[in-house]
């Protein structure tokens, strides 16, 4: 029922505007979680532009944790996958690991950089010509 006030018609408006964003962005969760939070396919999946996603992050504080536990369960799964790699004896995952989390052991790569050879300086100055008269 639309109600026959300006007042009221703009309060129906925006209810039913708040109402559709909460759904779009449930919606927007679920395909964030099947997309391993990649942005672009879960905004295409729900039919929303990049925008209004990163435009509900900065207002919508539950919407925004929502988000960020997302990402940390993204995360958890592709470590549980890194450690099923290092398990079945992959080396590239093992040493991805080492280098990533072993760094207080000494599994860094380093570069070292070497300079030799003498810097000369000079200084130049420049005075603007004096105009004859």
């Amino acid at each position: 029922m639309i109600p026959s006030n300006i007042g009221g018609i703009f309060s129906y408006l925006c209810f039913m505007a708040n109402r559709q964003n909460s759904t779009l962005k449930k919606a927007m969760i679920e395909a964030l979680e099947k997309s391993l939070c990649v942005v672009t396919t879960a905004c295409k999946q729900v039919g929303i532009d990049r925008q209004t996603h990163y435009n509900w992050l900065k207002r919508d504080k539950k919407y925004a944790e929502a988000v960020e536990n997302l990402q940390d369960i993204t995360l958890d799964f592709a470590e549980s996958q890194l450690h099923k790699q290092i398990k079945e004896g992959n080396t590239t995952a093992t040493i991805f690991l080492l280098k990533t989390r072993g760094k207080k052991r000494g599994y860094i790569e380093r570069s070292e950089l070497q300079i030799g050879g003498q810097v000369e300086s000079k200084v130049i100055e420049w005075h603007p010509s004096k105009k004859e008269k």
